[in-house]
């Protein structure tokens, strides 16, 4: 049971890191980046391509995935979306618009991976970075899910409190608010929103080369299963609240986790997401959500 449980919360963490910066965007400047999946496996990826040349240690690989998705997400929002955003006559358009170029943009960095993998999971066998399995008692826990575990909660705390305490977070709220209005204050959106995008493909990359040291390895389409997964965990938890994420990301892992231990675990996705659906149906604006959509 206890085993389960911190196996439930291992899932859990990595969903909360994907959907951290995918709610971010979202709930602030109103970018849902549906590219999110993309950067997640291609930051991986290419942590994958670096290790084959150079073996490097675990620290050195989280970097280069953080990096990488930082890198992906800017170039994403420079080269796409801002010029989405100037050309379109009204924001509903604009959001719907960006919604299906990302979409688009998508495929360029899964072909690319399918293409040089030929469909095949990759993992990091030549990091110098070994998993090792510590027995306490009633629980196994492996070190990966320790660095998993911390740095999943450990951001989540950091980007509330900076959201709710400090001068930009304030500022990127105000946005999420009244963009127009926060113009007018004097709020920078420009560079709020290249800030907004680089933590969120961080965030991203950082989950994508965690997922691989924790599975073994992953498949270019990974980044398709988990962007719906997170998109699951942002609507049950309630666009725009970070609390709700973490919710919302712990619920779906949960369900998830006790379906498989308890059936053959064909059936946990169609359960996981009908069981949301169901609970939708009871709180439409999700378990932390509030009527005011852009809010965080």
């Amino acid at each position: 049971m206890a085993q389960d449980v911190l196996n439930a919360l291992t899932l859990g963490s990595l969903y909360l890191l994907f959907a951290l910066g995918m709610s971010l965007a979202w709930g602030t400047i109103g970018i849902l980046n549906f590219a999110h999946g993309s950067i997640f496996m291609f930051a991986a990826f290419t942590a994958h391509l670096l290790v084959q040349e150079v073996p490097l240690p675990l620290p050195a690989m989280l970097a280069v995935g953080v990096l990488v998705g930082a890198v992906l997400s800017l170039l994403v929002q420079v080269l796409a979306f801002e010029p989405i955003q100037r050309r379109a006559t009204d924001h509903r358009k604009a959001e719907m618009q960006i919604l299906v170029g990302g979409i688009g943009i998508a495929i360029i960095p899964l072909a690319v991976a399918q293409y040089l993998t030929r469909s095949v999971p990759f993992g990091y066998s030549a990091s110098t970075f070994r998993i090792s399995t510590y027995d306490w008692g009633f629980v196994r826990v492996s070190n990966v899910q320790i660095v998993t575990l911390v740095a999943a909660f450990g951001l989540a705390a950091v980007i509330g409190w900076w959201l709710r305490a400090a001068r930009p977070g304030l500022a990127l709220r105000a946005i999420g608010v009244d963009a127009e209005v926060a113009s007018m204050m004097g709020v920078d959106r420009r560079r709020l929103a290249l800030l907004t995008m680089a933590v969120a493909g961080g965030l991203a990359g950082l989950a994508g080369v965690l997922l691989t040291y924790y599975l073994g390895s992953i498949a270019p389409e990974t980044g398709d299963a988990f962007l719906l997964k997170a998109f699951a965990a942002i609507i049950l938890g309630g666009v725009g609240s970070i609390a709700g994420v973490v919710l919302g990301a712990l619920v779906l892992a949960g369900i998830e986790t006790l379906v498989l231990v308890t059936t053959s675990g064909t059936w946990a996705p169609a359960i996981a997401f009908g069981v949301i659906f169901l609970m939708l149906l009871v709180r439409p604006n999700g378990l932390l959500g509030r009527q005011e959509v852009r809010r965080t």
